[in-house]
């Protein structure tokens, strides 16, 4: 047994069967994972007296080499003490909260006039503090809207009643603009301050309801008293206020102080939506990410989650809504997993806040790194087929013909999602008489994989086929049968609008399910549509070649550049054969205009 074991064996039979916390070393001595545990002695000992399915579990154990705990009273003291000992040393196989910055929050400054701004610094001076709002932009919505109700001062005089008495301060611009009513040269009275501080603090706290309503029936007395003027004024607070709560009100006002939580994760990370409610409107709202280290279930990072929200926005709601069953010692809270009703609407609006942040997140790192979509869609495409590597280079099929005449087909080739040009093929049909596509690919497909494997140039990870069943069987069987190639075939189907339609794909072909509406569909779609225009734009200039060939290249005398004037001239060879003999004449000159009539007319 090795000196490590010694130590460790020595640390496990002396740890208490007892709430607390438990902090893992490596060799260096930093700390690499803190966990927690009803009882300690049980949940330590299970790190090394079993075999663990988790290879990241097994990575943690062979790097411990010393166990430090704390005993702690309750499993809820282990709850925040963890989170607490997280957040200190972020351990390496811990979760990683991606996002760990100071939170605005809007003081009411202890002052003889009190100030209310927004701040990050907390001081202990007396001064009530509001928040943390979850953005920086919330916190100015609600100054903002303070603002438009009450004459604030935002001066930073020392204002005391020595000075206002003494005329030490003259009043600003915001006192002109009727922003501010001038407390500093004594024209508004501390009482009428101190009754607008008081309406501010409890919109702040979230009792904006009642602030609505006293001011609703504020308006109502003065305009019984025929006091029109002032209750328009009131009337305008009033308005600002609803014009709040409307936007913000999301649930009957009787739902008063609930904590709400959802989770959405991926393989990597984990998205953990906060609402805090208050008189049935949301007072604030947070998402975050955890980045996972173990495998780490969604009881346990949800659990986490809850515990991180309701210390930093300093939540002492009493219920707690969240989707699934939790095992979460907190003291005098009850957890609601609501199945209908107003509580589900809610929980339904969290996880929909989630799930658009994960959205938001993922697109704003394609804008920053855009191969990182292209990458996405491929490994889309990669998990979808079940394909052994990254389909890097994909090479598309078409055949183009026009009831057998002048039968062509293309290749066409995308290179990490993008169109790769210089790679592009067009192929004249040889052995083909008549309309035959399937003959067709079968030439095509033989004569591209052939110089292929003869000059040793990359093959492609995938090949995809314009067309069903029939196409792809075609495809294999010279690829895998005639070649003996192993590459990957998918076909692309059209339904009977000439529009794609559906994914094929093994022997026998299978659809593979899509969203018609994917990015994956559309990078597919954007591939069969173009490899048919690129086939269907040779097809129509080797017809088009055919077509003047036939017509003039036949005509002794008629030669290149002539022909180039003439076309310049009269745009078609339908005008050409009806131009008169003076009109050609006074291009090609008088020969060759009757050799041009003479060649036409027979």
């Amino acid at each position: 047994m090795t000196e490590r074991d010694e130590h460790i064996k020595m640390i496990l039979a002396v740890i208490p069967e007892k709430p607390g916390c438990y902090q893992y070393f490596d060799e260096k001595g930093t700390i690499i994972y803190v966990g927690k545990a009803k009882n300690l002695k049980r949940r330590v000992s299970s790190y090394f007296n079993k075999e663990h399915d988790s290879n990241k579990t097994r990575v943690l154990v062979k790097q411990i080499r010393d166990i430090k705990y704390i005993v702690v009273n309750t499993e809820e003291d282990a709850l925040l003490l963890e989170n607490n000992l997280i957040k200190q040393y972020r351990p390496r196989y811990n979760v990683l909260l991606k996002d760990d910055k100071t939170y605005p929050s809007i003081v009411v400054k202890n002052e003889y006039f009190p100030r209310v701004y927004q701040t990050r610094n907390i001081v202990r001076d007396g001064s009530q503090y509001y928040g943390p709002y979850p953005s920086v932009f919330t916190a100015r919505v609600m100054l903002q809207m303070l603002k438009e109700l009450y004459p604030i001062r935002t001066c930073k005089y020392p204002l005391t009643p020595e000075a206002i008495a003494r005329g030490q301060f003259k009043v600003c611009l915001e006192y002109h603009i009727k922003r501010c009513k001038g407390p500093c040269e004594g024209l508004q009275s501390l009482e009428e301050y101190q009754q607008n501080m008081a309406e501010v603090k409890e919109i702040l706290k979230g009792n904006i309801s009642q602030i609505s309503k006293h001011l609703y029936e504020q308006m109502q007395s003065l305009a019984a008293e025929l006091r029109f003027e002032e209750a328009q004024a009131i009337k305008e607070k009033y308005e600002v206020i609803e014009n709040y709560r409307s936007k913000s009100t999301v649930v009957p006002p009787m739902l008063h102080n609930i904590d709400v939580f959802s989770l959405i994760e991926d393989e990597r990370s984990a998205y953990v939506n906060y609402l805090h409610i208050g008189n049935g409107a949301i007072v604030q709202a947070y998402t975050f990410e955890y980045k996972k280290r173990l495998e780490e279930t969604k009881e346990e990072l949800l659990s986490l989650g809850i515990v991180e929200m309701r210390a930093r926005f300093k939540s002492t709601a009493k219920e707690i809504i969240v989707p699934f069953e939790l095992d979460l010692p907190l003291t005098n809270v009850s957890l609601v997993v609501p199945q209908r009703g107003d509580k589900k609407k809610l929980l339904d609006l969290s996880e929909m806040n989630a799930k658009q942040f994960k959205v938001d997140k993922l697109k704003k790192a394609e804008k920053l790194n855009p191969e990182q979509r292209t990458t996405r869609l491929l490994k889309e495409i990669q998990e979808a087929l079940h394909l052994d590597r990254l389909p890097i280079q994909i090479e598309c099929f078409d055949n183009s013909n026009i009831q057998g005449s002048d039968p062509v087909a293309a290749c066409v080739v995308f290179k990490m999602g993008k169109p790769s040009k210089a790679d592009y093929r067009k192929y004249n049909i040889r052995t083909v008489v008549g309309p035959d596509d399937y003959a067709s690919m079968k030439e095509v497909v033989r004569r591209r994989y052939q110089r292929a494997i003869e000059e040793q140039t990359p093959l492609p990870d995938l090949i995809i086929t314009d067309g069903g069943k029939g196409q792809m069987e075609v495809v294999r069987a010279v690829v895998e049968d005639e070649l003996g190639l192993r590459i990957p075939i998918a076909g692309l189907a059209k339904d009977g609008h000439h529009r794609t339609a559906e994914l094929l794909f093994g022997f026998p072909p299978e659809p593979i399910g899509m969203r018609m509406d994917s990015p994956l569909f559309h990078l597919l779609t954007r591939m069969q549509d173009e490899v048919h225009r690129f086939a269907i734009t040779f097809h129509k200039d080797k017809r088009s070649k055919g077509q003047v060939k036939s017509e003039l290249d036949a005509i002794k005398g008629i030669g290149e550049k002539t022909k180039v004037v003439l076309l310049r001239r009269f745009k078609s060879l339908k005008r050409i054969r009806e131009a008169t003999f003076e009109e050609l004449k006074a291009v090609v000159g008088e020969a060759k205009a009757k050799a041009l009539q003479a060649g036409l007319n027979q």
